[in-house]
């Protein structure tokens, strides 16, 4: 079984907007923003961004509106590879599906329930490393006085911050393709489509 991180939706700050403030606002960041969800590769690659999704809306929202569990059901149902399956790991913000799986309720009483959300923790990290990454090397994007919605393309940047990212992987490698002991695609094969799942 080789599971994938799907990341439970990350808020980019923004310059408060004087149009529906509201629709931005997050209530549990304190902060106005738009949010971002990505699928991260074992070998650090961002092979999936959707979004922007206002700052007020859930993830469990914008899992539905992705409808990345049906694209990613449709492609890897039966794996690149023969007798391999291929799954997405979520937050409890995620619902439980067939190519998905989410930790165990935090009244998980099992041990074997406990050494699994654990060890996934361990894992799903990763996605945090790989949006540290972005903010790192691209800090524009994640100074909000400068990130005004109405004024600026924010989601464009953001959009080619993560694209800049992956190229940068692709030629120094990264936290998750260390953690992981893999070897990210070679920079023509990543800007031309050409990456297979390990």
């Amino acid at each position: 079984m080789n599971q994938f991180p799907i990341h439970t939706g990350t808020l980019c700050p923004i310059c408060r907007p004087k149009e529906n403030q509201r629709e931005c606002y997050s209530g549990h960041k304190r902060s106005h923003g738009l949010k971002y969800q990505a699928v991260v590769l074992p070998n650090g690659i961002i092979t999936n961004l959707y979004g922007p999704v206002p700052g007020r809306r859930h993830d469990a929202y914008m899992f539905a509106e992705s409808r990345i569990h049906e694209e990613w059901a449709a492609k890897y149902q039966n794996g690149p590879n023969p007798g391999a399956e291929y799954y997405l790991y979520g937050d409890t913000a995620y619902p439980l599906r067939n190519h998905l799986i989410t930790p165990f309720q935090s009244s998980a009483n099992r041990a074997d329930q406990r050494s699994f959300n654990e060890a996934m923790s361990k894992v799903r990290v990763c996605v945090e490393w790989e949006f540290g990454r972005i903010v790192g090397d691209f800090a524009f994007v994640d100074f909000k006085k400068n990130q005004k919605l109405y004024l600026q393309p924010v989601a464009k940047q953001f959009f080619v911050a993560t694209l800049l990212k992956n190229c940068r992987n692709c030629v120094y490698g990264g936290e998750t393709s260390t953690y992981f002991g893999l070897t990210p695609p070679t920079l023509e094969a990543y800007l031309n489509n050409d990456i297979n799942l390990q």
